[in-house]
């Protein structure tokens, strides 16, 4: 059977459609003459001249090589089942421009809901950072390098001084930095000072053969010294003028703590109790604070100066009010001494304490809702606690078995640095008045500086405080 003419059938086609539209002849005409020639000019290339070239209106170029996967359409089909390397360029390329294909993001009909690639998306908006091409999360076989380099702590102590004599005893606090710049450091039966601006060590009192340093205390302001012996007895000094003003009683056994308010000293015993001292009164205390059944051994007031922390060997830690003479909390979570405490300085009434050999747990509380908040085991006896005033972190030091310094990310309790350079418990510490420098004692005679928190200005820059003091010295 021989093959119909396709023009005679459109012919035909639109013949009858004219005719049906009740057109005249004449009328009809130009339609078959149209159609005649439009079938021409397509088969001209099968049958033109080879001397006589064609010219059209516009040229329409072939897009079999196009990528049109690259505007949200289907991905060319792979070749015996294998990606070729233009189909992986354009997948990984497409996944970088317009972020991993979900099915969220496709309608029924397998393409995208919306054509237009330009548009604002809020869903995809992104960082700077990762604009590159092969900077999408979710691209496949594609590295990535973090988007901010972790602050660096230096792993060495930038001066360490000899500080002979100084106490094994997890309970007492020998310790101390003034808002002046003068760090105090009990030895033996002695109290040593030493200027961090001039490095001169000065001899501030002897207490004698029968007695021994258990506690110092800088007062918030000024150039006062609260000395805590092992008769139980506190001495107040003027360290401008190296003079004792005061020495007050009231305990029977020895002060291992002390701690500064606005205007309160508060000295803790072993004798279990609390004393409050005012120093602008004659009484030598002004009220007693009872609740530990053992030694104390670590006090904090709060930073607003209307709250106090202690903690005990009972494995307890109180908080006291400025009015109450019996704890208004009381917390018995840990399991061993609780010495080291800390209140932040960033969130009012977030307060942080650690526990010894047995616990090890340090502790976040919020005695606003009186709540334990969490707890992390650090693997060694905790034997300090202090936050940056600069950044939120903490610092942490530790005793059996691992005698290390950790730098501590709060709220997530992600460790920053672990340094470790001690040789024994590292059983005291303090921060220097700007909070960017930590002194850490232990029983291998040694007082080491270590640069740790971040400058308030700067806290993305590597702080050079103490550079200058680089060395070994001796603290008397």
């Amino acid at each position: 059977m021989e093959e119909e003419d396709p023009s005679a059938s459109n012919v035909i086609t639109n013949s009858n459609s004219s005719s049906q539209r009740n057109l005249t002849p004449s009328m009809n005409t130009p339609v078959v003459s149209l159609e005649s020639r439009i079938n021409r000019l397509i088969n001209a290339n099968q049958s033109q001249s080879p001397s006589r070239s064609i010219y059209s209106d516009r040229f329409i170029p072939s897009r079999s090589g196009s990528n049109f996967a690259l505007f949200d359409l289907s991905p060319s089909p792979s070749k015996d089942g294998k990606e070729d390397g233009a189909g992986s360029y354009a997948t990984l390329l497409r996944a970088a421009m317009f972020g991993p294909e979900t099915p969220e993001k496709r309608d029924i009909t397998g393409f995208s809901s919306s054509r237009n690639i330009f548009r604002f998306k809020t869903e995809t908006h992104r960082s700077l950072n990762s604009f590159s091409p092969f900077g999408v999360d979710d691209s496949p076989g594609v590295c990535h390098s973090p988007v901010k380099a972790p602050r660096k702590v230096p792993r060495s102590p930038y001066k360490v001084l000899d500080a002979p004599a100084l106490q094994d005893d997890f309970y007492l606090n020998l310790v101390d930095w003034s808002a002046q710049n003068v760090l105090a450091v009990g030895l033996g039966n002695c109290v040593y000072l030493w200027n961090a601006c001039s490095s001169k060590v000065t001899k501030l009192c002897d207490l004698g053969a029968e007695d021994s340093v258990c506690s110092v205390g800088w007062a918030l302001r000024g150039t006062h010294l609260a000395v805590g012996t092992s008769t139980g007895k506190v001495q107040i000094w003027d360290a401008s003028r190296c003079k004792r003003t005061r020495t007050m009683e009231g305990h029977r056994l020895r002060v291992g703590a002390l701690a500064w308010g606005s205007s309160v000293l508060s000295s803790g015993s072993r004798d279990k109790s609390i004393l409050q001292r005012d120093i602008r009164c004659q009484e030598d205390h002004v009220s007693k604070l009872t609740g530990h059944k053992s030694e104390v051994c670590g006090l904090k007031w709060s930073y607003d100066n209307r709250e106090l922390a202690s903690g005990g060997n009972d494995n307890r830690l109180f908080v006291w009010n400025q009015h109450s003479t019996q704890p208004v909390l009381k917390y018995s979570e840990h399991t061993a001494a609780v010495k080291a405490i800390a209140w932040s300085p960033h969130v009012h009434g977030l307060l942080a304490s650690g526990g010894g050999t047995a616990d090890r747990c340090i502790r976040f509380w919020n005695t606003t809702t009186n709540t334990h908040l969490s707890s992390i085991d650090t693997c060694s006896q905790v034997c300090n606690l202090a936050w940056s005033k600069n950044v939120n972190e903490l610092v942490s030091t530790h005793g059996y078995s691992q005698n290390q310094i950790i730098v501590w990310k709060y709220p997530t309790m992600s460790k920053i640095a672990t340094l470790t350079g001690h040789t024994y418990r590292v059983l005291y510490l303090a921060v220097s008045p700007d909070g960017q420098t930590i002194v850490t004692g232990a029983i291998d005679e040694t007082l080491r500086f270590w640069n740790v928190f971040p400058s308030p200005k700067s806290q993305n820059t590597d702080s050079e405080i103490g550079s200058s003091f680089f060395g070994r010295t001796t603290i008397r």
